[in-house]
Parts: C-alpha cells; sequence; structure tokens
C-alpha cells in the first residue's frame, strides 16, 4: 500500500467540516496485521481496537501551507511507555471524543521514519520529514 488520504476525510477537508489547524488532530500507531486501509473508512470506528498500538494526544504547532502547496505539517509526537504489538503504519484522525464521528483522514504507512516500531514499553518519538507530514497531492 502506499500513503492515501482517506476520501471521506479530504472531502471533510474541503467543506471544512475538518480544520487541520484548529481541530484536536491525532495520530494512532497501527498494527497492519489486524487493520486494512479501505477507501470505504470514514470514522475512527472503522479501525479495530485491536489495530491501535498507541494515540498520540493533540498534535501541536500545526500549520497548513497555502492551497497550492497543501502541505500539512506539526510538531513531532511522542507516544508514551508504548507495549503491545508492532506497528507499520499511522492514521492521522479528528479527535472529537466519539469514535463514530472522529474522521479519519490520512493513511501512511511509507516515508515514516522509525516505522516499523516494536513497542518496549518505552516511548516512540515520531519525528515527520522536514518538508511536513503529507501534502495533499501526494496522498
Amino acid at each position: 500500500m502506499a500513503n492515501r488520504m482517506y476520501p471521506k476525510g479530504k472531502s471533510a477537508i474541503q467543506r471544512a467540516d475538518v480544520d487541520l489547524e484548529s481541530d484536536d488532530i491525532r495520530v494512532i500507531l497501527v498494527d497492519l496485521a489486524d487493520y486494512t486501509y479501505s477507501t470505504a473508512h470514514d470514522f475512527l470506528d472503522d479501525v479495530p481496537a485491536g489495530a491501535r498500538v498507541a494515540t498520540s494526544g493533540a498534535l501541536g504547532s500545526k500549520t497548513v501551507g497555502s492551497v497550492a502547496e497543501g502541505v500539512f505539517d506539526a510538531a513531532d509526537v511522542v507516544f508514551s511507555s508504548v507495549s503491545g504489538d508492532q506497528a507499520e503504519a499511522i492514521i492521522i484522525y479528528k479527535h472529537t471524543g466519539t469514535e463514530s464521528t472522529s474522521q479519519l483522514i490520512a493513511f501512511l504507512d511509507t516515508g515514516v521514519t522509525g516505522l516499523p516500531v516494536l513497542p518496549n514499553g518505552e516511548n516512540i518519538n515520531l519525528a515527520w520529514s522536514a518538508s511536513g507530514i503529507f501534502q495533499f497531492t501526494d496522498v
């Protein structure tokens, strides 16, 4: 698989139902033995709990470049004291506190430094590329 935006997440951004800069955007470390990306997935309840290795808090220092650039970026992420299955991908989503309304935005399984990672009970640091997390035309 390659990095992809969830079609319904992309539409939600275009309709301004998701604001990458002002909404609570989070990241999940995902075990691909328990999850397969689908264009039909729209909300967090489509991602089995067993596939979620760890979930970040709200991303900080979020920015979105100009429409022409379409680059989304944020501060690096630290997942604290992670244990469990190996994670080979990440999912970016809008956290609402309710799984059935938490919009899936992007699925990244390539080009993410440090993946795959096998948790050992310690912190996992996720450092984004210097060029940003994703560009709308690339995913």
